[in-house]
């Protein structure tokens, strides 16, 4: 029996370390954003378990300790369930091939350089609009107080560097959030014959792309396909503690455009160096 307890201990030392240090890491080198403050508040959890681990033992184990570990428990579990819910739900609407506009949503930019996480999704689609030279393609992004210029341009311009006919692809550039994405794309749209009715395909990276599917629907797309991309491994964790708030956020206001979430994001966001090199 010591011998798991031992190795247990080892572990939850372990994992205290490598938070510590990856949080750490994040001073230096991210920007302060929802992702990882929730990273630091990880690390600080493990790390004050693994140095309390004996006192907090005794006070968990009866009385308002106990309910505190249950409601803990319960919160780390559905933490864990939207976590896997949307790994998968990511890869469930493919694209069928029929669609005839590609709206590729916005991820930040490096002074004037798509993002890591941003470059995933261009690649992505530029793959899949080679595949179907049909495709109209739209852009989308406005422009961070960080950055030279609006997303969507840049992003227009990586896709045509790629070999992509510029004929075929529209930047949006106002937008500032994922729900503003499908709107002012579809605003835009319109004007090339586009209604709610045509199949369209948005690529995210497959975290993202539950709540972009509902973005869609809300601003009328009625046929809207995901094509969801990868996303970097270093970017992994704060970006899916991030979308497990952003979703329950959703289920609750339906919109990113009431209540404190979006004056906060904007708060939070105050320069990008890590996950948008």
């Amino acid at each position: 029996m010591k011998f798991p307890g031992k190795m247990g201990v080892v572990l939850l030392n372990f994992l205290a370390l490598a938070l510590a240090v990856y949080a750490v890491g994040l001073v230096f080198t991210s920007n302060f954003n929802m992702g990882n403050l929730l990273v630091w508040l990880l690390a600080a959890a493990v790390a004050g378990y693994a140095v309390f681990r004996k006192p907090l033992n005794v006070w968990f184990s009866h009385g308002a300790g106990r309910v505190v570990l249950v409601l803990l428990c319960a919160g780390l579990a559905v933490q864990a369930g939207i976590i896997g819910f949307l790994a998968v739900s990511g890869y469930a609407d493919r694209p069928t091939g029929q669609e005839q506009v590609m709206i590729v949503l916005g991820a930040g930019l490096r002074k004037d350089k798509p993002s890591s996480l941003l470059r995933m999704r261009l690649d992505t689609a530029y793959t899949y609009a080679a595949q179907h030279p049909e495709l109209l393609i739209v852009t989308s992004g406005g422009q961070g107080r960080d950055e030279a210029l609006p997303e969507g341009t840049a992003m227009r311009e990586y896709l045509i560097q790629k070999g992509i006919d510029p004929a075929r692809v529209l930047a949006e550039t106002k937008s500032t959030s994922t729900e503003e994405n499908f709107e002012f794309s579809l605003d835009i749209l319109r004007g090339y014959g586009v209604s709610e009715e045509t199949p369209i395909v948005y690529v995210s990276n497959a975290f993202h792309c539950y709540r972009a599917g509902r973005y869609a629907e809300k601003a009328g797309f009625a046929r809207a396909a995901a094509l969801p991309a990868r996303t970097p491994p270093r970017s992994l964790l704060p970006c899916y503690l991030r979308e497990v708030f952003a979703v329950l956020y959703y289920w609750v206001f339906k919109t990113s455009e009431s209540g404190f979430m979006h004056a906060m994001v904007g708060i939070l966001s105050l320069n990008k160096r890590f996950f948008y090199k």
